[in-house]
Parts: structure tokens; sequence; C-alpha cells
């Protein structure tokens, strides 16, 4: 099973930058993939950035202003979030896709979420 510890969410003004990272440990054969989604009450999860088989993809909404960065020896996760607006303001969760330890079988972990607010 994979455990995962999600940190740097905050309050923090419009433009202002914030970092987020998650960091993965337990017992498994292989990350796969990793990434953020994000999550407004009374509305749906919304995926914001995935890395998997080397390629990354961001969603329309935070493309050129937000980065996922991956450190494979630590098994961590990062986001930097740049130019940040009020419409970011969620719930931000890292999941991730993980091989289990006996191979045969891929499952999929969430961190329990930090929250992100953009306010002036």
């Amino acid at each position: 099973q994979v455990q995962l510890v999600e940190s740097g969410g905050g309050l923090v003004q419009p433009v202002v930058s914030l970092r987020l990272s998650c960091a993965a440990s337990g017992s498994f054969f292989s990350i796969d993939a990793m990434g953020w989604d994000r999550q407004v009450p009374g509305k749906e999860r919304e995926p914001v950035a995935r890395m998997a088989n080397g390629r990354i993809k961001y969603g329309d909404s935070v493309k050129g202003r937000f980065t996922i960065s991956r450190d494979n020896d630590k098994n961590m996760v990062s986001m930097q979030m740049n130019s940040l607006k009020p419409e970011d303001t969620a719930v931000y969760y890292c999941n991730v896709d993980f091989r289990t330890i006996d191979y045969f079988s891929t499952r999929v972990a969430w961190g329990q979420g930090t929250q992100v607010t953009v306010s002036a």
C-alpha cells in the first residue's frame, strides 16, 4: 500500500506563488504516475496536472502557470503554482498510480487533501 502526505497549502493573495509537495511511502513495486487533482465544494474533482510514462499533462485552466515535477529518489511529486487566481481556490489532492509489491496489480492512492485559498 501507499500512503501520501501533502504539504504546502495555505492562504495567499492573487498573483502570489505557492508550492505543493506530496511524499509517497509504503510498500509497492513501482509508482507509475503521479499527479494533482482539485475540488471545490459542490463541484466534481478536476484533474490539474499529471506525470505518467514520461509525459506531462495539465488542465486547461492552469497551463502556463502550474508546473509539476517529480523526485523519483524520494518518491515525491511537487507542483509549483504561479500567478494564482481566486478561481484556483480548492482542496488539492495528490494521487499516485502504483503497482503493488507482488507486481500483479495496479492501484490508485489519494492524499488527504490540502486547502489552497487565493484571496485578496
